[in-house]
């Protein structure tokens, strides 16, 4: 996938209307006030550049899950009030995204004035990318800009099928992620290692494959380790383990071996005989646990040996916790982490964090300050370290 994207800046928006992809999929409590507005700030340095600039702005998003009924919490009219705050400026609102009340709103719009569209899922044809509906909103707009990373390993209308219709480019957000991520991982500085954690090896098993072809070290902790602690022929008593994936682990150490990759497991972990924040723990090597007991973090000797592998790198990923870093007693390890890849970064190391626990955990400790790029994409993140094409990426013209 070619990374050399055209953005903002390579293209004239001087009294242009710019359809403008946006990801506010922000959570709501039970009266439709939003309780984390990050994704909407996020996007705040693309809209004034070209605000600044002397563009229309058409903004679309999507919000849940809707179904045919169009239910309204789904609905974008629950963002302007908000969004209108943000910007300091007025925000119009369409109550549907093409169609004429659409093509009305955005005919009459004038640069320096924001547009936002109605939920852009109350149609079928967003998700399905059928070409008439990408026709539709393509046809408001003499431009489109991307910066929508968030859904940018899904083939929709409005990120990848409106690219056959009007010129697209990336917005800001969009560009920080094809420049840390993509970029990074075509050509890092070494020593590059990889940290994955978090309860699955099936959902990580892509990001840890691409990861063994770039690295020189990976260090592989929270649940995903304890399948590959089996693999060793370690018992694992009553902890989260995928007996199925056991010998999909058998092979990446394997070819981690024959690629001259070290893999970095823990050698100690705190364990309990239930899931349970205030469960009583100790902790054992992993060649002493006992059948009754479940891993619930890494080690003291563990976080060490991380550390370990951290110090003097110069390029870091971090996708997933080493621990159960929502109970207090068990996020000492993934706290280590955290302190180690901002140590890290404050020397020098570029430091790429990507997953929703991770940045949670992040936040946690306090060092989210600390890290050279947070990624938002959550799918995207993951489908981006495990090397694939990501359409809505793909559909942004090249330089």
């Amino acid at each position: 996938m070619n990374t050399n994207k055209k953005t903002m800046k390579d293209v004239d928006v001087k009294g242009k209307k710019v359809f403008v992809r946006v990801d506010y999929n922000v959570p709501f409590d039970e009266n439709q006030n939003i309780t984390d507005d990050t994704r909407m700030v996020r996007t705040l340095p693309t809209i004034n550049y070209l605000l600044d600039n002397g563009a229309a702005i058409i903004l679309a998003c999507h919000i849940g899950r809707p179904s045919e009924a169009r239910e309204p919490q789904f609905s974008t009219k629950h963002l302007v009030k908000h969004l209108s705050e943000l910007l300091k400026k007025e925000v119009k609102w369409a109550s549907d995204c093409v169609g004429p009340e659409a093509e009305k709103a955005a005919a009459d719009l004038k640069a320096g004035e924001v547009l936002l569209l109605e939920n852009l899922r109350y149609h079928k044809g967003e998700k399905k990318n059928d070409p008439e509906f990408a026709k539709q909103l393509a046809s408001l707009a003499d431009l489109a800009v991307d910066d929508a990373f968030g859904v940018a390993h899904r083939a929709h209308a409005s990120n990848a099928g409106i690219a056959q219709y009007i010129p697209t480019v990336a917005g800001f957000l969009m560009e920080r992620e094809i420049n840390f991520i993509g970029k990074t991982l075509e050509a890092p500085k070494r020593p590059f290692v990889g940290i994955i954690g978090g309860s699955k090896v099936s959902s990580k098993i892509g990001v840890v494959s691409n990861m063994i072809d770039k690295v020189d070290k990976l260090v592989i902790g929270g649940g995903m380790a304890n399948t590959f602690l089996l693999a060793l022929g370690k018992s694992v008593g009553d902890s989260l383990v995928e007996r199925d994936k056991v010998d999909l682990a058998k092979e990446q150490m394997a070819k981690a071996k024959a690629k001259g990759v070290e893999i970095v497991l823990p050698c100690d972990v705190v364990v309990t005989q239930e899931f349970a924040k205030d469960a009583p723990y100790k902790t054992v090597s992993v060649d002493n646990i006992e059948d009754g007991w479940q891993t619930m973090d890494s080690g003291a000797e563990s976080v060490k040996r991380y550390q370990q592998a951290v110090k003097g790198a110069k390029t870091i990923v971090w996708n997933g916790p080493v621990g159960v870093f929502e109970f207090d007693n068990f996020a000492k390890g993934t706290e280590g982490v955290a302190k180690a890849v901002a140590e890290a970064t404050d020397e020098g190391a570029v430091s790429i964090v990507g997953g929703g626990d991770s940045i949670a955990a992040l936040k946690k400790t306090g060092l989210d300050g600390k890290i050279s790029h947070i990624s938002t994409g959550g799918g995207a993140t993951l489908e981006f370290l495990e090397g694939k094409d990501l359409p809505g990426i793909v559909a942004i013209e090249d330089k």
